[in-house]
């Protein structure tokens, strides 16, 4: 079993910014949905290596290891492939569709030998809508074109390669619904193929062309980073997540993706095994400080524009001006579906897409949309009039249903309760619009939102705290921790010198900490719905760092932070969660994780340099609606 599956960690991400592919470690791309993040898989076999479909580039002939890396600086991934009789690379990467939504994609697979002679095979096995519908293979002298009822891609032969012989010329093979492509390459010579989606005729492509389009997407990437104002301690890990959290955001629309990947498991074998390829208003809000804190207005930028973009009128009702999550396009048909024929990623059922936890009222979203929004707004991306009108409604309901039970922000599905987190969120997003509008004397409930936001705090305090424990607890009415809480002096709620912050630390480290590793919070203790565990989660983790730095441990954050970073795996990338044998598990990569290490560490060099503090460029002013 473990043969066939690779580790969640044994993989590269690579992307055009409106979809991605996983690449692992043996050259196979494993995990591939077209045309966008949240479409339907072409390749699957990550969830279940028979029926899932794969395109597999690798040495034959020869036993080999291989390694894996980034171009520095790009989304290009390279995979080496060594042995006795040589060393030969994968390089894979998608030419950037930076602009308008487009049906049109590609994925460019360059092969080439550096030394000695090596002997590739590629095969390509599209499964079209993760598995379940049937396409046609239609060959030609220079590819081959799978078609299926929805969605037709396309293989394009690069080049002429060098031919010594007859035994080194290309042999192509029909393999099932597939094909097979072998050849003999020896040191300097290049070959290789590009898969295109869209109903478009397979051609002959140059080696000129192909070497072109490698250079224009480094260039893209290497540009992109240019742009990064990040100079602190730990530049190749920020860089790595920046450009991973680039990956993951739909460029027509600025949305950041949770996850690129759907139904990994949070424990092997388990049922908690969740879509996330869509928006979360929580995830991309947190997006907002760290794309603004590495100089990244315009991406920041877009997505406040996006989410103001999805607050509406809300006439009554506990629903909500905002829903949790969103398709990338800003629609929010996310249906929750079982995939039965699917085995699972080693055997893990059940296998889901779509995500049933996007009806569920969780009060948290609204501190953090505001919390970015003010944020926004101090570095100079201003509201407009209709902008603000937005956001006055939607406080105005928060006054109304802040003390509403919810669901909370772990999507529990064990039943409504009154959440600490979930109210402590609400008292953020009523602080965050009071400043608004003082800052800009726009007009306002001012004086209903101030009741409503000191009446969540004496709340919080009387029912939220358990003198007993010592600490802030999950929800009124409990004793159990919960690592979310680690927010509070994080946004203001409570000064870090506070003596009843200083004990929830403490307990907090009792009890949900494992060396560096931070647990959410204890499903035994509070149940959750949900039938079995879970690893460490790696975004507490990071939240767990830059707690500890501002309550006056900073030494003991840093060397936290720094044990965290040797949890990424071989490229840098982290998934949700971190196991018990230090294993990646999850959706993959995760959006939260890179998110709140770049946090973290801009956070951490501030306080290193100049004691307590954010950090954060000052911008020129601009309006958006």
């Amino acid at each position: 079993m473990a043969k066939t599956y690779p580790d969640i960690s044994d993989h590269g991400l690579i992307g055009d910014l409106q979809t991605a592919a996983l690449v692992s470690t043996d050259g196979t791309i494993d995990w591939f949905c077209c045309p966008r993040f949240d479409s339907p898989s072409v390749f699957g076999s990550l969830l279940d290596p028979e029926r899932g479909g794969f395109f597999r580039v690798r040495p034959i002939g020869a036993e080999y290891v291989t390694r894996q890396l980034y171009l520095p600086d790009t989304a290009i991934l390279i995979t080496r492939f060594l042995t006795d009789a040589g060393v030969g690379e994968v390089i894979d990467f998608m030419p950037v569709a930076d602009g308008v939504e487009t049906d049109r994609h590609a994925i460019v697979r360059m092969v080439r030998v550096v030394r000695g002679e090596m002997t590739f095979e590629g095969e390509i096995q599209p499964r079209f809508d993760y598995g379940r519908a049937p396409h046609r293979l239609v060959r030609s002298g220079v590819g081959a074109k799978f078609v299926s009822d929805d969605l037709t891609i396309t293989l394009h032969r690069v080049g002429e390669p060098v031919v010594h012989d007859d035994e080194r010329a290309a042999r192509v093979e029909v393999v099932g619904e597939g094909v097979r492509v072998s050849i003999t390459l020896r040191a300097g010579e290049l070959t290789g193929v590009m898969l295109e989606s869209g109903d478009v005729e397979a051609r002959q492509i140059s080696e000129d062309e192909l070497v072109e389009t490698f250079l224009a997407t480094r260039r893209y990437w290497r540009g992109w980073v240019d742009r990064s104002t990040y100079t602190g301690r730990w530049r190749e890990m920020v860089t790595r997540s920046a450009i991973t959290l680039k990956l993951m955001t739909y460029a027509p629309t600025g949305a950041l993706i949770a996850a690129p990947t759907a139904s990994l498991p949070e424990q092997v074998g388990g049922g908690r095994n969740w879509d996330y390829r869509y928006t979360w208003v929580r995830d991309a809000s947190f997006s907002v400080y760290a794309l603004l804190s590495l100089g990244y207005d315009r991406e920041a930028e877009a997505f406040v524009g996006w989410l103001l973009d999805r607050i509406h009128e809300q006439p009554g009702g506990e629903g909500g001006p905002l829903r949790i999550m969103y398709r990338v396009d800003g629609s929010a048909d996310l249906d929750e579906a079982e995939l039965e024929h699917l085995a699972g990623y080693r055997g893990s059922q059940p296998v889901r897409v779509g995500n049933g936890a996007s009806g569920q009222l969780q009060l948290d979203i609204y501190g953090e949309a505001m919390d970015s929004i003010r944020l926004a707004d101090t570095h100079g991306v201003e509201l407009s009039h209709a902008g603000w009108v937005k956001v006055r409604s939607m406080l105005d309901w928060l006054c109304d249903h802040w003390d509403t039970p919810e669901e909370g922000i772990w999507e529990t599905r064990g039943g409504p309760q009154r959440f600490t987190y979930g109210r402590f969120m609400s008292w953020v997003a009523l602080d965050r619009g009071i400043r608004l509008a003082e800052a800009h004397g726009r007009p306002s409930s001012f004086t209903r939102w101030m009741h409503e936001r000191d009446r969540i705090y004496e709340r919080i305090m009387e029912v939220g705290f358990d003198p007993e424990r010592g600490a802030f607890v999950q929800h009124e009415g409990s004793d159990v921790l919960d690592a979310s809480l680690l927010r509070m002096p994080l946004l203001g709620f409570v000064t870090p010198n506070d003596p009843m912050w200083h004990s929830t630390l403490d307990a907090i480290d009792e009890q949900l900490v494992s060396d560096s590793l931070v647990y959410r919070y204890d499903p035994e203790a509070a149940p959750d719905g949900l039938a079995g565990g879970e690893g460490t989660f790696t975004l507490c983790s990071f939240w767990y760092v830059d707690a500890l730095a501002r309550s006056g441990r900073l030494d003991e954050a840093r060397l936290v932070f720094e044990k965290m970073l040797t949890y990424a795996n071989h490229l840098g990338l982290y998934a949700e969660e971190i196991g018990l044998t230090g294993e990646q598990l999850g959706n993959f990569p995760q959006a939260f994780s890179h998110l709140a290490l770049i946090n973290a560490a801009v956070n951490l060099d501030y306080q290193l340099d100049h004691g307590s503090g954010d950090v954060g460029p000052v911008l020129r002013r601009r309006r958006i609606d």
